[in-house]
């Protein structure tokens, strides 16, 4: 579950962020300020692995209090290696939710395509066993990079570093497309 709400959370504020200000005709605002426009994508982007860092630490504390009360044994490493792995797909698709709405003036847009893409990639994950043809795509799933089973098998360093790098160049793409583009106002 936990994974899950920490993807609503992400997306949501990232599609809030940028998309549901114009929606609510604030936007103009915020970037009235003398701040390019891109820097506030950017500021964005670097406020919402502040948010990430403190659900994932809240997450990890409640974690380790269960695990005491109820004799989980979960090694610390494992549970860190998870935290990790969770806060690198929250950020991976919070961010791709924040780039679509800078580059464009649709709320429903920067959610539903960061979702969709993380539904279909964790269908992919979890199904390319027992679909054969759905193996040769499971690279492209940020769910398999980092690692299946985070809390059994350990994660997938390489993995972690790419999708966080894909997931910084989507929030630079957005950052660059929202300077291509006139605010509209409700």
């Amino acid at each position: 579950m936990l994974p899950l709400l920490l993807l609503v959370l992400t997306v949501g504020s990232g599609a809030r962020s940028l998309a549901g200000e114009e929606d609510a005709g604030r936007l103009e605002l915020v970037l009235a300020y003398p701040v390019r426009r891109r820097d506030a994508v950017l500021a964005k982007g670097a406020a919402m692995v502040g948010e990430v860092a403190l659900v994932c630490a809240a997450a990890g504390l409640a974690i380790l209090v269960f695990d005491t009360l109820v004799g989980l044994d979960l090694s610390v490493g494992r549970l860190a290696a998870g935290l990790l792995y969770l806060a690198t797909l929250g950020l991976f698709y919070g961010w791709a939710a924040l780039a679509v709405g800078a580059a464009v003036p649709s709320r429903a847009l920067a959610i539903g395509i960061p979702a969709g893409a993380a539904a279909t990639a964790y269908l992919v994950n979890g199904l390319h066993g027992a679909a054969g043809w759905l193996d040769p795509f499971r690279f492209l799933s940020p769910f398999w990079l980092a690692g299946s089973s985070p809390l059994q098998g350990g994660v997938d360093g390489v993995g972690i570093l790419v999708v966080a790098l894909v997931g910084l160049g989507i929030l630079v793409t957005g950052s660059l497309l929202i300077e291509r583009r006139d605010l509209e106002t409700p």
